[in-house]
């Protein structure tokens, strides 16, 4: 059963979370963008995607210092109604761009995965830098409409639980780009969890490192997603469509600051791309790399060669040893 947080608790609990959020996102997304601008070359198209999910998670958790701020204030934003929309603006357009991103990643795996041979998968980076700045442009488009919000109260700072007496196509709008931005990627990422998943199956490729960790890529993926955007999601449906007489509003803002806890988690699925990426990021922290917990494949080859050589030698020791006693006899 639903229940509505009162107020003050609200208050006591959103703005310490939101200001953890901040830090965090701020120290992995920085340092993802660091390794991505200076320490990863040459760049994948795969990369290029992985940058601008940064890039949009960097741009969100510089807002996020305001919203604790209005939440600490009990829902009283003391910054302008200008720079209220603007802020809302960064928030709705870098979560939509963290859904499509989340989504262009799965695809990605998925074509490398099911159809390796497709010509998508040897696009350049500046091609796929075209294909990300559509995905932009897609973000910006459907989360325009906030400048058009009128806040009769100066002191009110919101825009996804909207008030009945707003326009009826503005709501229309609202809701249709609030759906598209989570249900389409959602059901994306799905489809290509399950076909990488039973495309293993079939061909028996479970062995494989590489189709292996493509799967373990979007299982993160899809965990992050769901954990970050449900909530608020079903809680803004229930709103909407008056499922219960309960008032939700402080359970919204509460699911809708889950939202921001991914970028937070999104420096995970960086980890989990790219080995390169895991072997900087490792180095960066001063944490041991896999070569020192596992033997690495070249040592293992001298391994092999050695015991080769050994083999070699006891099988010639044994046929002269053999030749001698022919002799004796």
């Amino acid at each position: 059963m639903l229940c509505s947080f009162n107020g003050t608790l609200l208050s006591a609990v959103l703005p310490p979370f939101l200001l953890t959020q901040f830090v965090l996102g701020a120290l992995g997304n920085g340092l993802a963008l660091w390794i991505f601008c200076f320490h990863l070359k040459p760049w994948k198209s795969s990369t290029v995607l992985l940058f601008n999910l940064a890039m949009t998670d960097f741009l969100l958790i510089l807002v996020l210092p305001f919203r604790a701020s209005y939440f600490l204030s009990q829902l009283q934003w003391n910054f302008g109604s200008s720079f209220c929309n603007i802020c809302l603006f960064m928030l709705a357009m870098n979560r939509r761009g963290s859904t499509l991103f989340l989504m262009a990643i799965a695809l990605d795996r998925y074509m490398h995965v099911v159809h390796p041979h497709h010509p998508v998968n040897f696009v350049s980076p500046s091609k796929a830098m075209c294909g990300a700045s559509v995905l932009w442009l897609l973000a910006v488009s459907m989360s325009a409409q906030v400048f058009t919000l009128n806040h009769t109260n100066s002191t009110y700072c919101q825009s996804l639980s909207l008030p009945d007496t707003e326009l009826p196509g503005r709501l229309t709008w609202h809701k249709l780009a609030f759906a598209f931005s989570f249900y389409i990627p959602l059901l994306v990422i799905l489809y290509c969890t399950v076909s990488i998943t039973l495309h293993l199956r079939r061909r028996r490729f479970a062995q494989e490192a590489k189709t292996k960790h493509a799967l373990r890529l979007l299982i993160v993926v899809v965990v992050v997603f769901v954990i970050c955007f449900l909530p608020s999601n079903i809680t803004q449906i229930v709103m909407w469509y008056r499922i219960t007489k309960a008032d939700l509003t402080t359970v919204f803002n509460f699911t809708i600051s889950l939202t921001y806890l991914n970028s937070v988690l999104d420096p995970v699925v960086y980890y989990f791309s790219n080995p390169a990426f895991k072997d900087i990021f490792r180095r960066a922290l001063h944490l041991p790399q896999a070569s020192d917990t596992a033997e690495s494949p070249e040592r293992k080859t001298r391994h092999s060669g050695s015991h080769s050589n050994t083999s070699k030698g006891n099988s010639k020791r044994c046929s002269q040893s053999a030749g001698s006693k022919q002799k004796v006899k």
